[in-house]
């Protein structure tokens, strides 16, 4: 496993660890829904658990371009979210791709970089093109919150902070060179990605820790709740395996651009209108106690997988459900069937039926949406 760049920070700090995708990534800090809070009042500050490809070489943007289902910019200082998808137009895995001059820098979910440029290698022939995972060369700290903008501002040298969605600029923070990147506001607040290299990781993160605003530092358990709150469908429980037409990732998928795996069976489910299923929120009734903190209350909530029903009728199933630290309710994501109107809705848990109530996304309002808040025509 992965250890975190900075984890003799995180101890100092009273981290938990956790794991995701061969990752150790923080958990919390003690206080994951005071976390939460800090992040939707002020700023917070995470480091990221994604992995790092880079791809070098006169023929890296037609090459990136040909297998990702969103065109690949042409401008150094710019990027895009793209999906690969599997030859059913099943996601595969998501990831940022940007253009950084003599190269292009691809952030994937935890734990693929390594299969993603394994495999991409073995397929290049007679094309000028290098690809490796350089992971381990970078780190990535994400900086949340509706101060975000001021934060950044407050210790970026060289530079202003980016305004449109997926360009960085360049600049540094004390005697680190840094990139910054304005990211698509996962969160539901205004949102950016520190990279810099692993060997000035240290000094990075107290700067953005201690200097100018300050940054609460929080974990993936606030994250989750965060995002779910956003109404962001994440990779590990909406994404993977998923069409991404039912997800509504129109952002991710460029409809004129040449073929791609999976390009066919995408423009088939376009074309016909609507997909079979689609993602909505749910409101479950009930009070739910959260128990002490730091204690997930995992035994009162519906589980990935649980069945929703419309009155008798089994219409789809729970993707991840949590409880809301600003609405104080339990909250779920759901891939249900399309064209329900009017349903009589109940999740199942422990065995009983719970009255569940669809509600448009986001839960929470923040200071930004987030760009994967589904859209249906």
């Amino acid at each position: 496993m992965h250890a975190s760049v900075i984890e003799s920070i995180h101890e100092d700090h009273g981290a938990t660890f956790t794991e995701r995708g061969g990752r150790q990534v923080v958990d919390h800090y003690g206080r994951p829904e005071r976390a939460h809070r800090a992040v939707r009042n002020g700023v917070g500050l995470i480091e990221t658990a994604s992995g790092v490809i880079v791809v070098e070489g006169d023929d890296r943007l037609e090459y990136v371009d040909n297998v990702v289902s969103n065109r690949v910019p042409g401008a150094d200082g710019e990027g895009c979210y793209a999906l690969l998808l599997d030859p059913q137009g099943r996601i595969e895995s998501d990831l940022y791709v940007y253009n950084a001059g003599e190269r292009l820098l691809l952030v994937t979910p935890p734990g693929h970089a390594a299969d993603i440029a394994a495999d991409w290698s073995e397929k290049v022939f007679i094309q000028d093109v290098e690809i490796r995972d350089a992971t381990d060369e970078f780190a990535i700290f994400g900086v949340h919150g509706p101060n975000a903008t001021e934060k950044i501002a407050s210790v970026l040298n060289g530079a202003a902070a980016p305004e449109d969605r997926f360009t960085f600029v360049r600049g540094s923070m004390g005697d680190a060179g840094v990139s910054v990147v304005r990211t698509d506001d996962l969160a539901g607040e205004e949102s950016y990605e520190v990279v810099c290299g692993a060997d000035v990781a240290s000094d990075v993160y107290e700067i953005l820790s201690i200097q100018g605003l300050n940054a609460a530092p929080f974990g993936y358990r606030t994250w989750d709740t965060l995002t779910l709150e956003a109404g962001t469908p994440l990779f590990e429980s909406e994404l993977e395996g998923t069409i991404p037409n039912v997800l509504g990732l129109d952002l991710a998928l460029d409809f004129e651009k040449g073929c791609y795996v999976g390009q066919e069976v995408v423009s088939r489910v376009e074309n016909r209108g609507q997909p079979s299923r689609k993602l909505i929120g749910l409101v479950l009734e009930g009070d739910v106690d959260s128990g002490p903190e730091p204690e997930s209350p995992t035994d009162a909530l519906p589980t990935a997988g649980a069945t929703v029903f419309d009155g008798d009728a089994t219409v789809g199933e729970i993707t991840r459900a949590g409880v809301s630290p600003v609405l104080e309710e339990p909250i779920a994501l759901a891939l249900v069937e399309y064209d329900l109107e009017d349903p009589d809705l109940s999740v199942r848990v422990d065995g009983e039926e719970v009255d569940a109530t669809s509600t448009a996304l986001p839960f929470v309002e923040g200071s930004e949406r987030s760009a994967r808040v589904p859209t249906y025509e």
